[in-house]
């Protein structure tokens, strides 16, 4: 059997994209740096600030 005449793979469905909510600034760092959401707290990637929940 030659590669032309295999079937060819079904297709992926694409993942949906969500839609991107804007979450609370940093206040160390300023408005281009944002909180990372957790369980427990948010907090800062960058300069290690967080908030309790």
């Amino acid at each position: 059997m030659s590669m032309a005449e295999k079937a060819a793979a079904p297709k992926k469905e694409k993942k949906k994209i969500r839609p991107y909510k804007a979450g609370k600034h940093c206040p160390k760092c300023g408005p281009g740096f944002k909180l990372a959401q957790h369980k427990d707290r948010q907090s800062c990637g960058k300069c290690g600030y967080f908030e309790k929940k």
